[in-house]
């Protein structure tokens, strides 16, 4: 493979010091990581777009910050092998044969040079990577050496050092665009990875993390959650490499995104585990979960086969408050989250409606998570805002050290009705999120949009938290928004038809 030589290093620290670099916006960031999904269309499906893109940027950057390191340290010592050869002189280490520079070489079982190149890095890198750039697999059937050499052509075209950024997150920025837009391509498929932006800020504004919290994600996907933490540690004047990010993901090609979305932003102290969160937590110390600040998720929507059966002989006392039935694993889900909180902690998740009145085996764990004092808010979303279902979604926010004037009290938000209708999904806008977070914060009664119920109004209420039976968003005269009307009723209409489904479920569970 061709060497990076002493003569390219000097010039190359010459332009830096010079500022000749090109510089790359974000915008032709995005630009240009939308082509290289062009050019992959056709050979895989859309949904393995990420994987592929991600790990063609992550290791063009890599490559170029090597290669600037370098130039920098041999400017400084005239020492070769440092610039070159010594791990311990950089932040992440490239062999001199898994370099960008020698990758044009190869025009026939491109496929597997690049998997023995991600390899070679990852072996070098051991520490930060743990097995991330091993489960990309360029060598299959449907990436063809044409398709590959073309990919290479097209990241070629960028430098991507330090000094080429427009700004020091433009890599991290141009990522939570891609993974939004491979979500939009990849269709139903796309929420398995993606949550909204505007619902992950929403969350996080609830939660309002503070530098040196320990914080975790048990179903991570991409990362973007965490990520969003972090901002909001920095955009509060606090440190985000002072926070600690635990995560879990079961899918392994979106658990390896998300450790390149946490190394690309920046955020080198995190452990993300691979694993089925239910089944085998991996966020463990001894024989106890590891304990939290701040909880964060987006789980599956009523998982069936969640792993009741292994719940049944739990190790980790996570389900205290009831063991839900194989059809709907939500419940199984929150009482993992509540496990893993430290005394003083808070959680905030979206859940679908269905949570907060199905009866069957969900009601007594309802019941008795209500008696616990641990609900603090339900919130009501708009309908349609994720990618791949269509299933009424709330956001749940509990607590452990609930203040002293919001306990025995549950604040009911019903903000169904603030978004920007789309032709496909509908959308959060920072408008309706300010409102859904004053009014959390204000914990105060606002008529038609949000109501602090006492414990004993929620009691007479059999544990029923479905916020219609709270909030009169209706009644306040005048005429009917029949657009808005139609909304609800459709809304209603598909709470309607979980509950039947749910019955079914019921009946079947039974024999009957």
């Amino acid at each position: 493979m061709e060497q990076i030589t002493t003569e390219y290093l000097t010039h190359l620290y010459s332009e830096l010091q010079d500022c000749k670099q090109p510089v790359v916006t974000q915008q032709q960031l995005e630009s240009h990581l939308w082509e290289a999904a062009n050019i992959l269309r056709g050979s895989i499906d859309s949904s393995d777009y990420k994987i592929y893109i991600f790990g063609m940027l992550f290791l063009k950057r890599m490559s170029d910050v090597f290669v600037e390191e370098a130039a920098r340290i041999y400017a400084e010592t005239g020492d070769t092998h440092l610039a070159l050869h010594d791990p311990a002189a950089h932040q992440f280490f490239v062999p001199a044969d898994a370099l960008w520079s020698g990758l044009q070489q190869y025009r026939t079982m491109v496929g597997k040079q690049l998997n023995s190149i991600f390899s070679a890095i990852e072996q070098a890198n051991r520490d930060k990577m743990e097995g991330v750039l091993e489960t990309i697999d360029f060598d299959v059937k449907s990436l063809t050496d044409g398709t590959l050499t073309q990919l290479i052509l097209h990241f070629e075209k960028l430098t991507l050092g330090n000094s080429n950024l427009e700004k020091p997150d433009i890599l991290g920025a141009a990522y939570e665009y891609l993974v939004a837009q491979f979500a939009d391509d990849a269709g139903k498929k796309g929420g398995e990875y993606y949550t909204p932006h505007k619902v992950v800020q929403l969350l996080v504004e609830l939660l309002d993390p503070q530098e040196g919290m320990m914080i975790s994600d048990p179903t991570c996907g991409s990362g973007g959650m965490l990520i969003e933490c972090a901002k909001h540690v920095e955009q509060s004047g606090g440190g985000a490499r002072r926070l600690t990010l635990h995560g879990q993901e079961k899918n392994m090609n979106t658990w390896a995104i998300c450790k390149l979305n946490l190394l690309l932003h920046g955020l080198l102290d995190h452990q993300i585990e691979l694993g089925d969160t239910i089944r085998t937590p991996k966020l463990v110390e001894a024989d106890r979960l590891k304990q939290y600040d701040l909880v964060i998720a987006n789980p599956p929507f009523s998982l069936k086969n969640w792993g009741l059966e292994e719940a049944k002989a739990d190790r980790y006392g996570r389900f205290v408050y009831g063991l839900p039935s194989n059809s709907y694993g939500d419940y199984a889900f929150v009482q993992h989250m509540v496990a893993s909180l430290n005394p003083h902690g808070k959680l905030a998740v979206v859940m679908p409606n269905g949570v907060l009145f199905r009866g069957g085996q969900e009601h007594p764990i309802r019941r008795e998570l209500l008696e616990a004092d641990l609900f603090e808010a339900v919130i009501a979303l708009p309908p349609n805002l994720f990618f791949g279902t269509g299933i009424p979604a709330s956001i749940l926010v509990l607590s452990k050290n609930k203040p002293v004037e919001r306990r025995e009290k549950v604040l009911l938000i019903q903000a169904t009705n603030g978004f920007q209708a789309r032709k496909n999904q509908n959308f959060l806008r920072e408008e309706d999120l300010q409102n859904i977070v004053g009014a959390y914060r204000e914990f105060q009664d606002l008529p038609g949009y949000c109501k602090v119920a006492a414990l004993d109004d929620i009691r007479k209420q059999d544990y029923n938290l479905n916020i219609s039976r709270y909030v009169d968003s209706g009644g306040q005269g005048g005429r009917v928004d029949l657009e808005q009307a139609i909304k609800s009723l459709r809304q209603l209409e598909a709470e309607r038809d979980e509950a039947t489904a749910a019955m079914y479920s019921y009946l079947k569970e039974l024999g009957l």
